[in-house]
């Protein structure tokens, strides 16, 4: 008789653990993580934008240096940030992630607004092009961020909710930091690439 509990305790075990929501937590926390990645990714290609459009500025408005400098400093502090998966269960660590990607938001709508200023650099091809780019780069980190946000949203509640919150409690899941920002509005808003009139 023994052995056969020897024998059914396992697989009690793997039954218990499927339907308390082990397994949903698995899925859900990689769901988050892949949503993470992209975010990331949008970053970084925003990122590896700016240099270009700072060394076009520059040959057109070089002594808005105040502006130009604001913006290299800024992408500087983001790729200063190591952003491992950990960041993703560290409020602190996320906080400063998300206040770097602000202030690189908030440097690139001055820059934005100090391009307005010089109609040969408004008529130039290339930093057109490059507008065109982080234009499009805004929306996408936007699309990824609010994905992001609703695969988190999922997680938490799936932690918070019963029975799944016995299993987080007995396996260590706790929710995770949303992706928020003091200004979301103002940061959701891709900066303005409206050239008006170039004549």
């Amino acid at each position: 008789m023994r052995q056969l509990y020897t024998k059914l305790l396992p697989l009690l075990l793997v039954l218990g653990l499927s339907g308390c929501g082990y397994n949903a937590f698995q899925t859900l926390d990689e769901e988050t993580k892949a949503s993470w990645s992209e975010v990331l990714n949008q970053y970084q290609r925003r990122a590896d934008l700016v240099p270009n459009l700072v060394e076009t500025v520059k040959g057109y408005a070089e002594h808005e240096k105040e502006v130009l400098t604001e913006v290299a400093d800024a992408r500087s502090k983001v790729g200063s940030i190591q952003v491992t998966p950990e960041v993703l269960n560290d409020p602190e660590a996320f906080a400063k992630f998300q206040a770097a990607q602000g202030q690189l938001t908030s440097a690139l709508s001055r820059l934005m607004a100090v391009a307005e200023n010089y109609p040969n650099l408004k008529a130039d091809q290339g930093f057109r092009d490059l507008q065109a780019q982080l234009e499009g780069t805004e929306n996408r980190v936007t699309v990824a961020r609010n994905r992001y946000i609703e695969s988190v949203k999922e997680y938490n509640i799936s932690v918070r909710s019963f029975p799944n919150n016995l299993t987080a409690m007995m396996f260590g899941y706790k929710a995770k930091p949303s992706f928020t920002v003091e200004n979301e509005k103002a940061i959701s808003s891709a900066p303005k690439v409206d050239f008006g009139n170039t004549k």
